[in-house]
């Protein structure tokens, strides 16, 4: 029984099954290096991929390029934003993208919208980098994955694509 407990906690973890799969992905507006605003309202249709990474990371580095992959793979069906919050800034935030090359708008947020993702409370202040959420093309969340040894191979191997390719199956969008 036991290890019948330890394997359910595992899978959890490592197939995404967070609370807050199946919910609607909370709604926001946030503006990248340039000003622009992406408003995740301008995504439906098409499966999102948010990503929340800090530029000093060496984990969202390597997820950084696998998410730069996803962009092109599917291409038309998937959009990829990235969200930093403080201490990030607009010069870490260029380096890093010049220095990844990264193409993906990389947005700034104070922290509400990390909260909002993560159900963020005093008691609850604080999560893995990097954390990713796969968004339907309805605005469900069907992917929450959260940095852990559990979860590499989404965050440092082609676990990723795999679970981007059962949404975009499930959405009969592949």
């Amino acid at each position: 029984m036991r290890n019948l407990l330890l394997l359910a906690l595992c899978s959890t973890a490592l197939f995404g099954a967070g609370e807050t799969v199946g919910h609607r992905a909370p709604g926001f507006s946030l503006p990248d290096t340039s000003f622009k605003q992406h408003d995740s309202q301008d995504y439906r249709g098409r499966v999102l991929i948010v990503d929340f990474m800090q530029t000093t990371c060496p984990h969202c580095a390597t997820f950084s390029s696998i998410l730069e992959e996803v962009a092109a793979k599917y291409a038309g069906k998937v959009a990829v934003l990235s969200i930093v919050n403080p201490p990030d800034s607009m010069q870490n935030v260029a380096r890093y993208s010049a220095a990844h090359k990264i193409r993906n708008p990389i947005l700034f947020d104070c922290g509400q919208v990390a909260a909002s993702f993560v159900h963020g409370t005093p008691q609850n202040a604080s999560f893995s980098l990097p954390r990713v959420f796969i968004i339907d093309a309805a605005g469900i969340i069907r992917g929450d994955y959260e940095y852990s040894m559990l979860t590499r191979e989404i965050f440092e191997g082609r676990g990723f694509f795999a679970e981007v390719d059962k949404v975009l199956a499930a959405s009969g969008r592949k």
